[in-house]
């Protein structure tokens, strides 16, 4: 039997939220038993109801709908120097689901491909799934009083379809397939993508996978010391604790980037250019981080 599940190109994405809003249009208002009753749409309106009161006096109110699909802007850094990046996040199916341990009388089960449903029906009342889930992709229906989530289309998986989102993308950023099959296109393209699980110290197993997550990086700029001036080609190089080391130089700008760095490590910088005097610092990266200005001074001065 197959395993289905996602795999989900974040440097692809665009944060069009067209996935987002398939997922709204297959989902609010229609019911697909036995994997989900219809998702809440967002509802708003003001307090007190009735008029004629000054619209001073009126309050707004807003009860938030449900988002089995969202999008969320990973951003690292900070201005000039940062990353952003948009990463769609469903449900992740996972093998380990803590909402299937949280639940009770079977209201939480894995189907035989893989995919993990809340039964609209057992889980009424089981407001405790919500907060069992890590990645914050179960919503509680406030009206009906049960908890929700993606179903991986179910419904439409049983038809012989792709869910929703993957036929809605309009950059074709998320693929759908048997993670267990080493010869399909999903697991071919993990393979090619280095793609890896959101957050794995969570240790749920889940079967989305993402390629082209933003990681952690190291930049600043090379000026003279005395005038201020940007310097260009100026070579630094970088070493961690383990002996590795990373070369580059100054562009245009002065700037200098390392990508793709660990954090919870001590790095040593060390910047040189011909006719000045060489710059060392020792750097702790705790996050993606810009440390600024890096001055050199001339040669005897």
């Amino acid at each position: 039997m197959a395993r289905l599940g996602l795999l989900i190109e974040a440097n692809r994405c665009i944060g069009c939220d067209v996935c987002v809003n398939a997922c709204k249009d297959e989902y609010e208002g229609n019911d697909y038993p036995p994997y989900s009753v219809a998702q809440p749409d967002t509802q708003y309106g003001y307090a007190p109801s009735f008029y004629p009161e000054p619209a001073s006096k009126l309050t707004a109110w807003v009860k938030r709908g449900h988002y089995w699909m969202k999008t969320e802007n990973m951003v690292l850094g900070k201005f000039p120097h940062l990353s952003s990046t948009y990463i769609p996040m469903p449900c992740m199916h996972c093998d380990n689901a803590p909402c299937q341990k949280a639940a009770s009388g079977g209201a939480v089960f894995t189907r035989a491909d893989g995919i993990v449903i809340v039964d609209p029906v057992k889980s009424s009342g089981q407001s405790q799934l919500v907060a069992s889930c890590p990645y914050g992709a179960i919503y509680w229906n406030d009206d009906k009083g049960i908890p929700q989530k993606c179903t991986l289309c179910a419904h439409l998986v049983d038809q012989g379809r792709a869910p929703k989102c993957v036929d809605a993308c309009p950059v074709k950023a998320i693929a759908f397939g048997d993670l267990d099959d080493p010869s399909s296109e999903i697991s071919t393209k993990i393979k090619a993508l280095n793609a890896e699980p959101l957050h794995p110290e969570f240790g749920t197993k889940p079967k989305v996978y993402y390629a082209g997550l933003p990681k952690p990086f190291l930049s600043g700029k090379v000026v003279d010391g005395r005038t201020g001036e940007y310097l260009k080609d100026a070579t630094v190089v970088l070493r961690a604790g383990d002996g590795r080391s990373w070369t580059t130089t100054s562009d245009e700008f002065a700037d200098f980037e390392f990508k793709n760095l660990k954090v919870g490590q001590m790095y040593s910088l060390e910047v040189t250019k011909a006719g000045m005097r060489p710059k060392k610092v020792m750097v702790y990266l705790d996050q993606a981080k810009d440390i600024g200005k890096m001055q050199l001074f001339p040669e005897g001065a």
